[in-house]
């Protein structure tokens, strides 16, 4: 039974490292959204808070200074999901980050009650093992919805 299905809203993105460094991607106050939808389809959209605007009114314009702190301060992708075994799938057909465009991301999770919790597999660079958690609440939307 798949019980992901619905809005959540982003309570927490930590990442951890085998040497006990903490850090949070997008601050301690990042917002985000993530769908899982009936049909098999998901999106999510992560962002920093307090992120500056942009000296144009051209969601595709901006200086490339600002290009850049733009697009490191928020993460972003859709396609579809499934479920089997602890884990979530998600296939992404497109991505604020390229390289995971026609990609699947695998993320174990726990489901508790509202509270969802994905992890990232564990990853490795210069001997340093790294695991992102991204903590989730189910979103139920206005009480008058």
């Amino acid at each position: 039974m798949n019980n992901l299905k619905g809005s959540w809203r982003l309570s927490g993105w930590r990442r951890t490292t085998s040497k006990g460094d903490v850090s949070y991607p997008l601050g301690e106050d990042a917002s985000g959204l993530l769908v899982y939808t009936s049909d098999g389809k998901m999106m999510v959209q992560m962002t920093a808070a307090h992120r500056p605007p942009l000296e144009t009114s051209n969601p595709l314009g901006g200086s490339a200074e600002e290009q850049a702190a733009a697009y490191s301060t928020c993460l972003g992708y859709f396609g579809s999901y499934r479920v089997a075994d602890g884990k979530v799938t998600h296939r992404i057909e497109g991505s604020s980050f390229p390289n995971w465009s026609e990609t699947e991301q695998v993320r174990p999770y726990e489901l508790s009650g509202d509270e969802l919790i994905l992890r990232t597999p564990p990853s490795e660079s210069g001997g340093v093992t790294t695991v992102n958690e991204m903590s989730w609440i189910r979103d139920k939307g206005p009480a008058d919805a």
